[in-house]
């Protein structure tokens, strides 16, 4: 069967717009990602051109990343690359990575801010989470001028820290990030948790305080709001705190796991046997529920604790001194006879 002259040229000439049609798609509108699941680049303040095409690369289809790399090598993306931590989506095309990647449109991240037990423990977590450096971060939590800036110091700027997680970008500035944790502070205090402090007698920070030594004093939450409430005796009637928790704090030792007298000798304001009333701040991040059981604690009569002989983590309480020292020699008697040093 012949084809007439007009069908030999309209079949290349077809042939040629499916071509002029379907190159494009394939190199700017065919799904880039090979992966099921959406993957994420991060670009910081380093990256070039060719760093940012090598991080998308190896996740990419070779056709649609040949488009996207044509689009990233024009010069007016070369000259403003905008850092982020930016998603590559299942089925996005060439065209829709690149412009999110020109106009910054980037996504957000869950930061979890941990109990951490110091602002440099704290400021190498968020080293590794955020495109913060982690020296930066720590040099502003020791910084008296910055800390000053939220108002607090550098022995307080630990109680602006609500352990929580958080909605932010990956390339939040120092100055965002603590702007953000003193908003989130400051809504975590509005409103009942101010007026039971004020009740207390204590302000935001000192409840704060005492909520961290709770929380190194034990893990069981139910038995939180008791110890507050032993603590809370002892500040009113002027006694010594006597935290155990506190001298390691002042030893910088979080390994310690038996406190002896010439530890107690320790000349640090944090040393709550030689020093009456809270130390100058947090031993920690304190945690929501340690923050909670202060505000909320038990009314007693307790005035000391010891932890109980079964290692159960829970505490023997007692009114009088003479029955602390009988519950102090169970307690002894068991850590020696668990060769505890």
């Amino acid at each position: 069967m012949k084809i007439s002259g007009y069908k030999r040229y309209l079949i290349p000439a077809a042939i040629g717009l499916l071509l002029v049609i379907g190159l494009p798609f394939y190199f700017f509108f065919k799904g880039v990602s090979t992966l099921e699941e959406t993957h994420y680049i991060y670009i910081d303040e380093d990256d070039t051109q060719d760093s940012v095409i090598a991080k998308i690369k190896p996740i990419a289809y070779p056709t649609a990343m040949a488009g996207l790399q044509t689009l990233l090598r024009h010069a007016d993306y070369g000259d403003h690359i905008k850092t982020g931590r930016y998603a590559i989506k299942k089925g996005e095309g060439a065209v829709t990575i690149y412009r999110h990647l020109k106009s910054g449109r980037q996504e957000s991240l869950n930061l979890t801010i941990p109990e951490a037990r110091t602002m440099d423990r704290l400021a190498a977590i968020l080293g590794k989470k955020l495109m913060l450096d982690s020296a930066a971060i720590a040099d502003a939590l020791h910084s008296q001028e910055t800390c000053g800036k939220y108002g607090y110091d550098t022995c307080t700027i630990s109680a602006m820290f609500v352990p929580n997680t958080y909605d932010i970008y990956w390339n939040v500035s120092i100055d965002g990030l603590l702007e953000r944790m003193k908003k989130e502070h400051d809504r975590f205090w509005n409103g009942g948790r101010t007026a039971k402090a004020r009740k207390i007698g204590l302000s935001p920070n000192e409840v704060v305080t005492l909520a961290s030594i709770i929380d190194e004093e034990t893990a069981n939450t139910a038995e939180k709001p008791m110890i507050a409430g032993m603590y809370i005796n002892r500040l009113r009637q002027h006694m010594p705190l006597q935290a155990d928790p506190t001298i390691k704090f002042a030893l910088k030792d979080f390994a310690i796991k038996r406190i002896y007298n010439n530890m107690l000798k320790i000349d640090s304001p944090y040393n709550t046997y030689k020093n009456e009333g809270l130390p100058p701040g947090p031993i920690k991040i304190a945690s929501i529920k340690g923050i909670d059981a202060v505000l909320n604690h038990v009314s007693h009569e307790y005035l000391y604790m010891c932890a109980k002989e079964d290692f159960s983590g829970t505490h023997n309480f007692a009114k009088t001194y003479p029955e602390h020292l009988k519950n102090a020699a169970k307690y002894s008697k068991a850590l020696n006879e668990r060769g505890i040093k």
